[in-house]
């Protein structure tokens, strides 16, 4: 079988950096492109230099007519760029697997408008467990939302920018449908001084921010009497982009839709 070819943007990042590990070492991919933003250092340069890898792809500073018969875009970047890129993948009828955070609705509307035409993987967060983590959450919050508090608390390294962390908004997303609400007026995002006695219908969440903390996620239902925790904690970024690659798999066959790691993992009728 051909392999599925591949094109990394954001390449001298962490992320880039540990996809491109990963998909080196993977027969059934093949790193096709590597972009990096135009100032970047290591443009011109083999896109394994920093891994001590030799793969024969030199980082460009943008995306030319040159790369548009690849398969796959997999972009963990921020999202001015990725809406740019999108623009791309559809002019070009490229697959993209999509792991930026930070949209906001009218762009979500965009990506959800763009699956219409082309194969898109989208998710917040593409570690496996964390999207199992979901689906537990989903099934615990229809058994225990009327009767125990729900809290979500996440922690990130010192230099992720938004906040709460998209896993953390669809964590909440999904507490906030099994319990018949809407993120938008159930949320609770900030607390400070006298507080109004919390609503059994708020969601609350809590950010951390610091260190090289990967990610970590919980979900916290406190009952009378007793508490149950849900967490995920990352301590390395290959879970993510081993993730991405299940996608891009997941999504090669594909010739248009909309679709998130649930999608891959078969888990969106778990119970």
């Amino acid at each position: 079988m051909k392999p599925i070819s591949i094109i990394i943007v954001g390449a001298t990042g962490k992320m880039g950096q540990t996809l491109i590990q990963e998909i080196f070492s993977d027969k059934d991919l093949i790193l096709s492109a590597a972009v990096d933003v135009p100032s970047g250092p290591l443009i011109g340069q083999d896109a394994g230099s920093l891994l001590g890898l030799k793969t024969g792809v030199l980082i460009s500073e943008s995306l030319t007519n040159d790369h548009a018969k690849n398969d796959i875009l997999i972009d963990f970047t921020r999202p001015e760029a990725s809406l740019g890129y999108l623009n791309y993948c559809l002019k070009n009828n490229i697959k993209y697997v999509l792991g930026t955070t930070g949209f906001n609705e009218s762009e979500k509307a965009t990506i959800e408008a763009a699956g219409k035409k082309i194969a898109i993987c989208f998710a917040p967060n593409m570690s496996v467990g964390v999207n199992l983590l979901i689906a537990l959450v989903e099934s615990a919050a229809k058994v225990l939302h009327k009767e125990f508090d729900i809290e979500i608390i996440e922690a990130h390294h010192r230099q992720k920018v938004d906040a709460p962390s998209g896993t953390a908004l669809r964590l909440g997303e999904v507490v906030a449908k099994a319990a018949g609400l809407t993120l938008k007026e159930n949320g609770v995002f900030h607390r400070e001084g006298i507080m109004p006695l919390r609503k059994n219908t708020d969601i609350g969440f809590s950010t951390i921010r610091g260190g090289d903390i990967v990610g970590d996620h919980t979900v916290l239902f406190a009952g009378d009497g007793e508490r149950i925790e849900l967490t995920h904690k990352a301590s390395s970024r290959k879970t993510f982009a081993k993730g991405a690659i299940r996608a891009a798999k997941f999504i090669n066959d594909k010739t248009s839709g909309l679709f998130d790691i649930l999608d891959v993992l078969n888990l969106k009728n778990i119970d």
